[in-house]
């Protein structure tokens, strides 16, 4: 059994990543391996949490994988560790939007029946925390709360009222962060900077975060929380065994595809975009190639100027390709190199970033010239949960396929006349979306293929194909 906590809050803001990620390195550094996860489609704060732990930080979302996954997942990622931290996503009861409890923090914490770190920020009350941790651990009896982590503490004064405040609560205080010791990690339009970008004070940020949550924290009473939580009883999900028959629902986070995919017999390289301009990914979609039958390896566009040897298929995931528009324009080998690959009818996957990478011009800079579309920065922020269908086949997916996906860019892609759509969104709201051209799928929507393992096994038997 593996230990295992969830760090929650009242809304965003709280401080649930600086507890997180310094009860991460905090227990790391104390020899303890660590599996670390984030509720939610983020990529961004798992990068902090692979840092602190150095394992992969995986993404547990119940609105794109389904419920029925989100034990499973846990299971095989925290395979073979001594305890495993779960930060959530908003505030704890917040979901999908007119979804009830759907994707929510709580509600992951019952899949995985797991206790939950409270995170408050105490810094604008005192009595009224009392009020509040009692609301949010009677709202829900099925939701344990084992424990407060008052954030933002003024003062020696100020943790005195608190602590007074919830002596009777039921809710033991397992800790108090002061406001003056708060680590700085810096932000931008979409959220923190990811690790990538910014390594060396990444690292010793994580570092400044340990230290802060060992002063400030019982990490005893913590572990021992942790311990308190019962046999999960879960099948560990399996990469080379996915629903190849299409059976799943998509309201329960699955996709629909008529045909079953199986794994090559030959192992065609798939190149995977990475480095600071494509940090978004999901550590089960590398997982998914190689276990459909890839040879997965990674480039960077910054840096490399070819595609690593025999490439046979590209998969480019999201990122920040707008922050690095003059580098990645002026690579112009590695451009001529993905616009002939792609020429060529070549299996290309891209999403958001990948899609503005493959585009004409990015903010007027050239990029790579496969798809007739013109991208740029827009004030316009596009977020949220959608529910899709493949328009017609492509290399990612049969026409008709169904699945969920969300949407998170500050961008705008204009295409040209005549483009096909790679998905026809049908909620929250209808629309077209994407491009399907040759081999190439390309799309704002991120998707977790764990929820749809056939994609990356159709995805895979094109690339082998002669």
């Amino acid at each position: 059994m593996v230990a295992r906590i969830v760090v929650a809050a009242p809304s965003s803001g709280s401080g649930k990543t600086t507890v997180a990620t310094g009860l991460m390195a905090a227990f790391s550094q104390r020899g303890l391996a660590v599996s670390p996860h984030k509720v939610g489609p983020d990529y961004i704060d798992p990068g902090y949490h692979a840092l602190a732990t150095g394992r992969p930080g995986r993404n547990l979302d119940a609105y794109l994988c389904g419920p029925q996954q989100i034990a499973p997942l846990f299971t095989h990622g925290a395979a073979g560790c001594d305890l495993a931290v779960v930060e959530g996503v908003m505030g704890l009861y917040d979901g999908a939007a007119g979804q009830g409890e759907l994707a929510s923090t709580a509600q992951v914490s019952k899949l995985l029946r797991a206790p939950v770190v409270l995170v408050v920020d105490g810094s604008s009350q005192s009595r009224s925390v009392a009020a509040l941790v009692h609301g949010f651990a009677s709202w829900d009896p099925e939701v344990r709360i084992g424990g407060v982590i008052l954030n933002k503490v003024g003062s020696d004064r100020h943790e005195e009222l608190l602590r007074e405040a919830l002596d009777g609560s039921g809710v033991p205080v397992l800790g108090v962060l002061r406001r003056a010791r708060q680590v700085r990690t810096p932000s931008r339009h979409l959220g923190l900077v990811p690790v990538a970008e910014r390594q060396a004070e990444a690292v010793e940020s994580v570092a400044a975060l340990a230290e802060q949550v060992r002063a400030g924290v019982d990490l005893e009473a913590v572990l021992a929380l942790a311990r308190s939580a019962p046999e999960l009883g879960a099948e560990a999900w399996r990469p080379e065994v996915g629903d190849m028959t299409g059976s799943r629902e998509a309201g329960e986070g699955g996709a629909e595809d008529g045909g079953g995919e199986r794994a090559v017999r030959t192992r065609p390289v798939v190149a995977v975009a990475a480095g600071a301009a494509f940090t978004f990914s999901y550590a089960e979609h590398t997982e998914l190639l190689a276990a459909a039958g890839a040879d997965v390896v990674s480039f960077d566009p910054l840096r490399d100027e070819q595609l690593p040897p025999h490439t046979r298929g590209l998969v480019i995931g999201g990122g920040f390709p707008e922050v690095y528009a003059p580098e990645l324009s002026a690579n112009e080998p590695l451009r001529k190199a993905v616009s002939e690959l792609a020429a060529a009818g070549a299996p290309v996957a891209a999403e958001c970033a990948g899609l503005l990478y493959l585009a004409g011009s990015l903010d007027g800079r050239p990029m790579c010239g496969v798809l007739d579309a013109e991208a740029r920065m827009s004030e316009k922020l596009t977020l949220g949960y959608r529910e899709a269908v493949a328009v017609g086949d492509s290399a990612l997916a049969a026409a008709g396929t169904r699945l969920r996906g969300h949407e998170f860019h500050r961008t705008a892609v204009e295409p040209g006349a005549g483009t096909a759509p790679a998905w026809g969104f049908t909620h929250p709201q209808r629309r077209v979306e994407g491009f399907v051209q040759g081999g190439v799928h390309a799309s704002y929507l991120h998707t977790h293929w764990a929820a749809a393992p056939e994609m990356a096994y159709r995805f895979v038997q094109r690339c082998a194909a002669p």
